[in-house]
């Protein structure tokens, strides 16, 4: 039950990240990208609130991958989107639509059929040589052609993949004593995989809006991470309960991806409306 807690606790901070950092990053002066934006940025109060949302929505997942398996836990997390679609809302004045109601529905759906399904298990070991190998290279290859990569979309699902590495390390350290984890190298480069993340994220939130961008960078991290860890890492699923896992990750990701697509159909329709006006 903690790790259901902890998931849960998690999706709201990440929510409530992603609504900070989405308005700190659109607002940052004019300039190079990548590392560059990121250093700007962490002057900015909202941003660093943000920040912190991230961080603890992390550091709650990250104790919450010790027992649950990266199906659930990533989809949790990606669910996030929708809590900042609803603070966003409540707080920011946003305007709710129809499909976004929907959506939100079938998100919660494939959220409480993975719950059903999953199976509390710790994740297997993972060679730290054979780890720093798998991980680091696609992590090397994406940080060498950030500056290559322009656009929202791009940008957003080399975020998810930086992301999903950071998910599966993590999975692989949940369950080892806190103080022993600055001994793992895959702990240092869960860390690098993060900033990394981080910096694909603030250009894809300065470049397009936040729901489509978290949208497609959520969608890339649990298809990937929930692969992975069925067939890797020792996820288990309730016997007789595999198609749930299928059907709730597919509904979680179409309901992230519809919420990202509803969002910049409105944004361009709003865009030409303004434009013709």
């Amino acid at each position: 039950m903690t790790g259901y807690l902890e998931l849960a606790a998690s999706a709201v901070l990440y929510a409530l990240g992603i609504v900070a950092q989405s308005v700190a990053s659109r607002r940052a002066d004019e300039g190079g990208g990548g590392l560059g934006l990121l250093a700007r940025l962490v002057r900015d109060r909202l941003y660093l609130l943000g920040f912190a949302g991230q961080v603890g929505g992390f550091a709650l997942a990250f104790l919450a991958r010790a027992e649950l398996p990266l199906y659930l836990v990533q989809a949790g997390s990606s669910c996030a989107v929708g809590l900042a679609t609803l603070f966003g809302i409540a707080v920011l004045g946003w305007r709710v639509r129809t499909v976004e109601v929907v959506v939100l529905v079938v998100m919660a759906t494939g959220l409480v059929l993975l719950v059903a399904a999953a199976t509390p298990s710790a994740a297997h070991d993972v060679p730290q040589g054979l780890g720093i190998v798998l991980f680091g290279l696609p992590l090397v290859a994406l940080a060498l052609v950030q500056r290559r990569i322009n656009g929202v979309v791009p940008l957003s699902v080399a975020a998810g993949l930086t992301f999903a590495v950071v998910a599966m390390t993590s999975r692989t350290l949940a369950d080892e004593p806190f103080l022993t984890l600055p001994l793992y190298p895959l702990a240092w480069l869960m860390i690098a995989a993060a900033l990394v993340g981080q910096s694909y994220l603030a250009l894809s939130l300065r470049r397009g809006s936040a729901t489509s961008t978290v949208a497609t960078m959520d969608a890339t991290t649990v298809v990937i991470t929930s692969v992975i860890g069925i067939a890797a890492l020792g996820d288990r699923i309730t016997p007789g309960r595999e198609l749930w896992v299928v059907l709730g990750v597919g509904l979680v990701v179409s309901g992230v991806l519809l919420l990202g697509s509803a969002d910049r159909f409105a944004k361009t329709t709003k865009d030409s409306a303004q434009v013709s006006g």
